[in-house]
């Protein structure tokens, strides 16, 4: 039986399991993917404190040898439930393995919600991006596209006016959904443009990079805005009259996240967005369950929260088991 089981193996449930193995305890990591979560499609981090600069791929590398190094063990397999006994916890995977702990810390992450285009996912870190903060700096001086109408869009494209050379936010609903005090201080800036009820049709690549998205305006919404993208950007017409083309650097997609803990409802609430209802002490309904990183209710999905997460559930954890004694 294991002190501590994480189930995730991103930067939360890294740093979960580090910090049970520093307070000597044993830990297990199940993973289903790919050990670092989101932060592997980030070709650069620059904003993580003690780190100039580094890749993704680079940070989970070294967090994956750290946490082996403490002697923390790792399984990659898919969970599927985890049973809340009187005296231990279960975890059992899609595989038919079952796991025992003392402790569970449901590091499940989330997961970016997709256009669902054809080439999207390989240009995710090369040209697509989710993240203002994480990638915006690589976009200075350029133009960029931004797909959603909501508050995260609204609030992407406004970090992303203060360094890009353009800013193009293309909602697909007749209006944006966004606060109005957000769309004030946006649309206030000359270095952007805005257009509604236009759909991204496909993405213009060439030689393996992004150089803009192709879009349907809808009939019903020939806007003053939406004029001005039809005189603008125009898609070659005797290619298809319907769409048009906006050149662009980079595309930031801000249509929403999908936490993954709907398996997990018998132990934690969830908010009405499906996030595991929990502050900052990372516990649960459950004694013995905690949750870390970005699938708990939070308002800041960074980097560095997502770690102090995993130290917050994990030094619960060991408190928890320390009662037990």
């Amino acid at each position: 039986m294991y002190d501590i089981i994480v189930v995730g193996g991103g930067p939360a449930g890294m740093t979960a399991a580090l910090y049970a193995a520093r307070n000597g305890k044993s830990a297990l990591v199940i993973e289903k993917n790919g050990f670092g979560g989101q932060i592997t499609h980030s070709p650069r981090v620059e904003n993580y404190p003690g780190t100039l600069s580094m890749s993704g791929n680079e940070f989970a590398d070294r967090m994956l040898d750290q946490i082996l190094a403490q002697g923390a063990q790792i399984e990659f397999e898919t969970v599927t439930s985890v049973e809340s006994l009187e005296d231990r916890k279960v975890v059992r995977t899609e595989e038919g393995s079952s796991f025992e702990g003392r402790t569970v810390i449901l590091a499940t992450g989330v997961r970016h919600r997709l256009l669902g285009l054809e080439g999207e996912e390989a240009l995710i870190g090369e040209g697509i991006s989710f993240c203002a903060v994480c990638d915006g700096d690589f976009y200075a001086g350029k133009t960029v596209c931004v797909a959603g109408g909501g508050n995260s869009a609204l609030q992407e494209a406004i970090l992303l006016a203060e360094k890009c050379k353009e800013v193009i936010l293309l909602q697909d609903l007749p209006f944006f959904t966004g606060e109005s005090t957000l769309q004030e201080v946006l649309f206030a800036k000359p270095n952007v443009r805005k257009y509604t009820n236009v759909k991204i049709d496909h993405l213009l690549i060439e030689n393996d990079e992004l150089r803009g998205v192709a879009v349907h305006i809808g009939e019903d919404q020939e806007t003053s805005e939406n004029n001005d993208l039809l005189e603008m950007h125009t898609f070659g017409q005797e290619a298809d009259p319907s769409l048009h083309e906006i050149f662009c650097d980079g595309l930031f997609v801000a249509i929403g996240l999908i936490p993954e803990n709907k398996p997990f409802t018998n132990l934690a609430s969830l908010n009405e967005y499906g996030y595991f209802d929990s502050d900052e002490n990372c516990m649960t309904r459950t004694p013995g369950i905690f949750v870390a990183g970005d699938c708990r209710s939070k308002h800041i999905r960074q980097l560095t929260t997502a770690v102090a997460d995993g130290a917050c559930a994990a030094l619960a954890a060991c408190r928890f088991i320390n009662n037990q004694h």
